[in-house]
């Protein structure tokens, strides 16, 4: 079970070790992001790096974790990860200012409402099943991209329920150019790359372009038949706040693009890594396909299904520990504080890592091995377990990704076994989601 706090204020802070001149810790973040920020605890509290020309500070520790995701009003939505996104989701609810963050949320609560999810889950487990459908006995598949479609075709079916072939829109490609750059942009911090004429950054803009237009159109098209769909994109369209105010059109666009980040590029990283763990561990592996005999013996699962899958709910809450998809977030500093007992600046940017908590020794022990099973006791403190961050910014749609990636985990494994290509070792990607790169297998028809 993670260790409950039990250290008293005020906590350590420390400088980095081994800033270099005018870059100062930015070639080691860049280099080896996820290792460099795993060994932060050793230094401190509160680590301060410096990366270019811009000062940061690193909350290590779980409680100056929980004070930056509950204290909204001081560490205010913004810093080096969060503008990068801004970019791309503009206002949306994931990247939006406290001051406007109140209003969206109670705006677009009754689109994760509990009583959908049911509707949703049965559009999830249809797609599931339709993307899968063509695979075939001996096939070798690039698996981030086969979860990548798969979530694609998720998210805009439970986005745009009333096109016709929803899962076929044009945001596949758009979308993964996006995160891509978004990824490069916060990977390198110095300022002005991201406005250089190359070939990334002219994509990027395109893509953005795209996407704006595609949602453009779907708005327009929903507006005109001013019908309830029973999907998201109704849910932004009927709307409105105490003073009866909907939202605008551009409002809309930046939660539906916000809703496709999240919805497409998250939950498949998530997914790939869940095969690249089972693969590893053929013990677990055996344990999860007898739970998939005993239930949907052999079917798709279903919303029903998901109370009689504890294991395989167990094996997303730990792929979800070891890879947290969304690994790296920032907040601003709104006014002059002290955190750990250590004053920060207004304006200063603060980082947290949920795979810097994650791989802590003292709160999860024996942090790299895949253990599903230390789920059945572990309750872990708040600010030590976040993969879906805390408090009143807690995604709003953690139901609905964790139930996609439960019938998806169990539907696909019901009836194939995921071979990794041997020789070519897997790695998570330096960009703004843990993605395992490269990473193919060879696809087995289980015989139950």
């Amino acid at each position: 079970m993670p260790a409950q706090s039990t250290q008293s204020a005020p906590y350590t802070s420390a400088t980095a070790p081994g800033a270099l001149p005018l870059l100062g810790h930015a070639p080691a973040f860049v280099r080896r992001p996820h290792a460099f920020l795993a060994g932060l605890p050793a230094h401190g509290d509160l680590v301060r790096l410096k990366l270019g020309p811009l000062a940061v500070y690193v909350a290590c520790h779980p409680d100056l974790v929980r004070r930056l995701l509950t204290e909204d009003r001081v560490y205010d939505k913004g810093g080096l990860v969060l503008d990068k996104a801004r970019e791309v989701m503009g206002d949306g609810l994931a990247t939006c200012p406290h001051a406007a963050h109140r209003r969206q949320r109670r705006m677009l609560q009754p689109a994760f409402h509990r009583d959908r999810l049911p509707g949703y889950a049965a559009m999830m487990a249809e797609e599931i099943a339709g993307t899968t459908a063509p695979w075939r006995d001996g096939d070798t598949i690039d698996v981030p991209a086969a979860m990548y479609r798969l979530t694609t075709a998720v998210t805009a079916r439970c986005l745009f329920a009333a096109h016709e072939r929803a899962g076929s829109l044009p945001v596949h490609e758009s979308m993964d150019v996006i995160t891509r750059g978004v990824g490069r942009r916060v990977m390198m911090p110095l300022p002005g790359v991201d406005r250089l004429p190359t070939p990334g950054n002219r994509r990027f803009r395109r893509a953005r372009a795209d996407l704006a237009e595609i949602t453009r159109r779907l708005i327009a098209d929903y507006r005109a038949a001013g019908s309830d769909h029973q999907d998201l994109l109704s849910v932004l369209l009927s709307a409105r706040d105490e003073d009866g105010q909907g939202l605008s059109d551009a409002e809309i666009h930046d939660q539906v693009v916000t809703f496709l980040l999240a919805g497409m590029e998250t939950t498949a990283a998530a997914l790939s890594w869940a095969w690249v763990l089972l693969a590893a561990h053929p013990v677990i592996r055996e344990r999860l396909h007898d739970e998939l005999d005993a239930v949907l013996a052999g079917r798709p699962a279903r919303y029903e299904d998901l109370p009689a899958l504890p294991l395989t709910a167990r094996i997303v809450a730990e792929t979800l520990r070891l890879y947290p998809p969304v690994w790296l977030l920032s907040r601003t500093v709104a006014t002059d504080t002290e955190l750990g007992g250590h004053h920060v600046p207004a304006g200063a940017t603060l980082l947290y890592s949920a795979y810097l908590l994650h791989h802590r020794a003292d709160l999860f022990p024996c942090p790299e091995r895949f253990d599903p099973d230390r789920w059945l006791t572990a309750r872990p403190a708040p600010g030590t377990y976040t993969p879906f961050g805390l408090g009143a910014r807690r995604c709003i749609g953690d139901a609905f990704g964790t139930t996609e990636a439960v019938l998806a985990v169990a539907t696909i494994a019901a009836r194939w076994t995921v071979t990794p290509t041997p020789g070519r070792p897997v790695r998570p990607t330096r960009s703004s989601s843990l993605s395992p790169r490269p990473f193919t297998a060879t696809l087995t028809r289980r015989v139950r």
